[in-house]
């Protein structure tokens, strides 16, 4: 068996600009403020929207997984300010993200994302044990919308983000 090929992804602090191919960076916006682009620009409307806390357990920073929902946006945040990281490809309809525009995030626990919809993910990775996350997605996202790619089957790939 040949051994899988470990590459490694830089990180970067996520600002607005750097995140939009991929989405949107919703940041704390004063109470009453009109709503506008810079609010989540959701597309919820092809089912039920489900809105939960996701508790995920010793995620590490290392994955051979991507995924895409083609149906709707999806938002995550981490709750109790606990910074994260997320890696991402740009929104797509093909069975395979485009790896040369593949990025990683650092995104800081006092903000959340919301992924435009077709966009590969692969997160959220932490450091800590245990991470809470709020998800908003519809549904059955996870039943009939979960498009995965695995780099490790196809291409004897795993990624680290540093």
């Amino acid at each position: 068996m040949t051994e899988s090929i470990l590459t490694q992804i830089h990180s970067e602090w996520i600002t607005k600009e750097k995140f939009q191919p991929y989405g949107q960076l919703i940041t704390p916006a004063q109470d009453g403020k009109s709503y506008d682009v810079d609010d989540a620009q959701l597309n919820l409307q092809n089912g039920t929207p489900r809105f939960y806390i996701m508790r995920l357990h010793h995620r590490g920073r290392k994955f051979h997984q991507i995924t895409r929902h083609s149906l709707c946006t999806q938002c995550l945040g981490s709750l109790e300010g606990k910074d994260w990281f997320i890696a991402v490809a740009p929104p797509s309809t093909t069975s395979k993200p485009d790896l040369d525009k593949m990025a990683a995030f650092h995104i800081p626990g006092n903000c959340f994302i919301k992924l435009e919809v077709g966009t590969w993910h692969a997160g959220p990775y932490f450091d800590r044990e245990v991470v809470d996350f709020y998800n908003l997605e519809l549904s059955d996202t996870n039943v009939v919308d979960h498009f995965t790619y695995n780099f490790l089957t196809n291409d004897n790939l795993e990624f680290e983000i540093i």
